[in-house]
């Protein structure tokens, strides 16, 4: 970490991803281990959403994927990618999602925190991730 970066405390002490090929990498790696086709990775700007995946398998990143850490953008990527073995947020989607990742809820939670916190820093003209998030956002999600 360069010294005049700041961490809050959503963020603090969790591996980040080096590059756009390391996601992509991850993305494969994951699809592999849940068992479903291997998905055409694409990165681009996105304004309302983390991620999306379509039926044939073509799976679109939102670029500030890259400044989560990694634990956040892997729940990104099987969310996504559970999506090709149950369609909707049911129980069988949720019992994917408890299969692959049985912390998705407290990393899920720690996403909604980020999320907040950039809604915070947009409504008060700051830029995301420059001041600490509220106290109510650290339980758990700091590495």
């Amino acid at each position: 970490m360069m010294p005049h970066q700041t961490l809050d405390p959503v963020t603090q002490e969790q591996p980040q991803w080096q590059d756009a090929e390391e996601l992509r990498w991850a993305a494969r790696h994951w699809a592999v281990r849940i068992g479903v086709k291997m998905p055409q990775v694409h990165l681009r700007p996105m304004t309302t959403k983390w991620a999306s995946i379509s039926t044939n398998g073509r799976l679109k990143l939102n670029t500030d994927l890259l400044a989560l850490p990694k634990p956040l953008g892997e729940f990104v990527i099987v969310h996504e990618l559970a999506h090709l073995l149950a369609p909707n947020h049911g129980r069988v989607f949720k019992s994917f999602l408890y299969a692959y990742l049985p912390d998705w809820e407290e990393r899920e939670r720690c996403l909604q925190a980020v999320i907040g916190q950039r809604k915070r820093d947009h409504q008060s003209g700051q830029q995301a991730r420059s001041r600490p998030a509220d106290r109510g956002s650290q339980r758990k999600c700091s590495g």
